[in-house]
């Protein structure tokens, strides 16, 4: 059930819960390390170690498959084990593995290093996720969760803006100095994990009697109500990769915009994140405020994907048809945005009530691996769909993604009336 705790103002929190000003910190920190790095990954690896694009992407491919299942295992792994050390693990592998990327010459070797990366990414996005489950209650768990998507953006944009340095100069020396950087913050931040309260974040194991009954939901795997969740969200998922993908070749291919347009819309979709996430995540801490948030996402997506597909409209050679085709994908890139905001919130809300307590961990990495298949597959869904087929394409997208967002609006409406019986028994 959702809890009833109240709720104090949000500055309030970080003021008075070390807590949660070290986990803003922590995440910060990481994500300014994981800006700088990931905007040269590929540009590092064909550039500067003079690695084919197709053997590139075969590597990150194969990397990515680590990552979903390291998703899924240490999830697991956090409802036994210190969820604490494994992060402080996680992050000197992940710090030592970005540091790595100096020493790949080939396929074998990238495939090591970046599966490295994705294992300790992935699984430690899991552990996160169940850490916030435990030390928080309530709505003040998706509360932090947008907070934390909010610095999430900030630190990549600052990142990405750092990134541009090695990206301008073009030496190897440049580049290494960069990721080498980058890499020392993730070992930099496994101090700042080390620090987190144990009684907060890592789950009371107590021995139960011999012939007591096991838990009811003990394992995601026996509640069919939490893994269609986690398909339908991983599904819903796919419009992150609409955006870091879709768009950027949808723009290129299929408008007349200019090519730079592209990097203003992904700017205003981490502006839009930054100023309304936490704003618009107010009230989904219900399955029924979870519910209506997630309505809206729905219809915000279907939306989107008519003013992406619009945009392809657009034509001519004049300045007005040049002006039309921005503030249609302006519009596009706003709209997409306030539905990743609504979806996100809608998920945390759903993945953490719908979640025992005793096993928020194995419920959280089988969650995240609905969004790591996603994006897994997003690439082929979205160049199958709306690259290849244009306003067809996108037809089938806002079909999928209004699909997925009434099927989850289905369990939330569900669980808030069997919520609303317990409650009056």
């Amino acid at each position: 059930m959702t809890s009833t705790i109240p709720t104090v103002p949000l500055r309030t929190l970080v003021q008075t819960d070390r807590t949660l000003r070290r986990l803003l910190t922590i995440t910060l920190v990481d994500t300014l390390g994981r800006g700088a790095f990931f905007t040269l990954t590929t540009l590092y690896l064909t550039l500067i170690v003079g690695l084919e694009p197709v053997t590139v992407g075969i590597g990150l491919t194969i990397a990515g498959a680590v990552g979903v299942a390291s998703s899924l295992v240490f999830g697991h792994l956090s409802d036994r084990f210190s969820a604490r050390t494994m992060l402080v693990v996680l992050h000197i592998v992940q710090g030592t593995a970005l540091i790595g990327y100096l020493f790949v010459r080939d396929l074998p070797t990238l495939v090591v290093v970046a599966s490295l990366v994705l294992l300790a990414q992935q699984g430690g996005g899991s552990v996160r996720s169940s850490v916030v489950g435990r030390a928080f209650r309530g709505e003040d768990r998706v509360r932090i969760r947008a907070t934390m998507r909010t610095v999430t953006n900030i630190g990549i944009g600052v990142g990405t803006t750092v990134a541009a340095v090695p990206l301008a100069l073009g030496t190897p020396f440049a580049f290494h100095l960069t990721m080498t950087v980058a890499g020392s913050l993730f070992l930099a931040s496994a101090v700042l994990v080390a620090g987190l309260d144990p009684a907060r974040v890592d789950v009371a194991v107590a021995e139960p009697a011999s012939d007591a009954p096991a838990p009811a939901g003990r394992s995601p795997y026996r509640d069919p109500r939490f893994l269609w969740l986690t398909a339908l969200m991983g599904v819903f998922g796919i419009q992150f990769g609409v955006f870091e993908i879709g768009v950027p070749l949808w723009v290129v291919s299929h408008t007349i915009a200019a090519d730079v347009v592209v990097s203003p819309l992904l700017l205003v979709n981490t502006i839009v994140v930054v100023l309304l996430q936490v704003r618009m995540s107010r009230g989904t801490g219900t399955f029924a405020g979870a519910g209506r948030a997630m309505t809206r996402a729905g219809w915000l997506m279907v939306a989107a994907c008519a003013l992406w597909a619009g945009a392809g409209w657009v034509g001519g050679d004049g300045w007005g048809s040049a002006a039309l085709v921005v503030v249609v994908l302006l519009a596009a890139a706003v709209v997409h945005s306030l539905a990743e905001i609504m979806s996100s919130a809608a998920g945390w809300s759903l993945s953490f009530d719908l979640a025992p307590q005793e096993r928020m961990g194995s419920y959280q990495g089988v969650y995240g691996t609905g969004y790591a298949v996603g994006a897994m597959i997003a690439p082929a869904v979205v160049t199958l769909t709306a690259i290849d087929l244009g306003t067809g394409g996108w037809a089938i997208l806002a079909t999928m993604f209004a699909g997925a967002s009434a099927g989850v609006v289905v369990i939330a409406r569900r669980a808030a009336r069997e919520a609303d019986a317990a409650s009056a028994r």
